[in-house]
């Protein structure tokens, strides 16, 4: 067996409309921390936001779209869907905070054999599930 490490996946892309306003979002209501905000000199920008700050998940690359068919992804990458999975380690607190955000939980928390649940929308209507494991 070999000891090297398997590669992993470091950035899901999320279609965005507007680079700000996804920062302000991801930041502000969700909590991420933006690492890296870089100018590509054609109008785009290399924008990584990450959860909680920590490292070792994987980070969303927020990519502004381009032409008709990027834009109608937007609020739409996971077919209606929850297609994005947020871990915590305090259900309550996280929940609490989102929701005085602003954040849209379309559900009650629930408490299900595998954790504690709800499904909320980002500001395009991506669904995401916050997600304390049992």
């Amino acid at each position: 067996m070999s000891t090297t490490p398997l590669p992993r996946i470091a950035l899901v892309a999320l279609v965005v409309r507007d680079y700000d306003e996804a920062i302000a979002f991801y930041r502000d209501a969700l909590g991420f921390t933006v690492v890296e905000d870089t100018a590509r000199g054609d109008g785009s920008r290399w924008v990584v936001v990450r959860p909680g700050g920590g490292a070792g998940g994987t980070d969303l690359l927020l990519a502004r779209a381009h032409g008709e068919e990027q834009s109608a992804s937007v609020g739409a990458q996971a077919g209606g869907r929850v297609g994005f999975f947020l871990h915590t380690d305090d259900f309550a607190r996280d929940h609490a905070r989102m929701t005085a955000a602003g954040v849209r939980f379309l559900e009650e928390p629930r408490h299900e054999p595998y954790g504690s649940v709800a499904v909320f929308e980002d500001l395009y209507g991506n669904r995401w599930d916050l997600l304390q494991p049992a």
